[in-house]
């Protein structure tokens, strides 16, 4: 299995609305927010610090995440729009796709924060170190510095 990690600065790919179907038959609707934020320009991932990742094996689209702003605190910046494939997960995938972000995200922060939205994102992120901290919408926080 080869991942490609690439960015997205211009656009969305088509195999997007994929996967943002894919994510809503499990319910879960931020895939979706993603490309309605996207085309009406109020996310785009695109201020200093923030980037949007897809991962790509071969031509499919099997996972995406990035990090913004985070909006309730001027210092960190903020995990969103993480979601890998079902038939991808427990392959490394989405810990690669992290470990992308927060390689970039150390470049402009000290902290990076994440609201986990269940329990297996919850372990996800603690096994990269995110600890808990239930503040200003987030759950988890991860210190960059040491």
């Amino acid at each position: 299995m080869t991942i490609d990690i690439r960015i997205f600065h211009d656009g969305l790919p088509e195999a997007m609305a994929g996967l943002a179907h894919q994510a809503q038959q499990e319910g879960h609707l931020h895939i979706g927010r993603l490309i309605d934020d996207w085309a009406a320009g109020d996310i785009r991932f695109t201020r200093d610090g923030e980037r949007l990742l897809g991962a790509f094996e071969g031509e499919t689209l099997v996972a995406v995440g990035g990090v913004t702003i985070e909006p309730a605190r001027p210092e960190p910046l903020r995990m969103r729009r993480f979601y890998v494939r079902p038939a991808m997960r427990g392959r490394g995938v989405g810990r690669m796709l992290a470990l992308a972000l927060l390689d970039h995200a150390r470049r402009f922060c000290r902290c990076v924060t994440v609201h986990a939205g269940n329990d297996g994102a919850m372990r996800f992120w603690e096994s990269l170190e995110f600890r808990p901290l239930d503040q200003d919408g987030y759950t988890l926080v991860l210190d960059l510095r040491g």
